[in-house]
């Protein structure tokens, strides 16, 4: 089932999200402090190019936390309000709600990376 949903996933908006996560992760890569930044941009670019059958687990701590807050305020809360807004057109419909799922999943994500870690299911 997993595969199939996420070989939909892509039709339906995976792909353009993979695609702004990956470009994030550039432009944070262009300097030396944002290489960090860059990173988790690209660690989420694989959640966001295949988000069914893997779960996030967030933890971390105090330099996890700082590094969340630099990122919200710079760049986070644009990427969750982007998923927040594609999760909602998806429930609109019944077909659409697993698709919607992922997304608030990822709007999540993109608010706190920092020390979240992605498993398979």
């Amino acid at each position: 089932m997993s595969l199939l949903g996420n070989i939909l996933w892509l039709i339906f908006g995976g792909l353009v999200s993979g695609l702004s996560w990956i470009l994030s992760g550039i432009l944070w890569c262009i300097t030396i402090i944002g290489i960090p930044y860059g990173k988790q941009c690209f660690k989420f670019a694989s959640l966001s190019f295949c988000p069914f059958g893997k779960e996030v687990i967030y933890g971390g701590g105090a330099v996890s936390t700082i590094a969340n807050i630099i990122w919200l305020i710079f760049f986070g809360l644009w990427m969750a309000l982007g998923h927040l807004i594609a999760g909602c057109i998806f429930y609109i419909t019944i077909i659409g709600i697993p698709f919607g799922k992922q997304f608030f999943k990822l709007a999540k994500l993109s608010l706190t990376p920092f020390g979240a870690q992605i498993i398979n299911k």
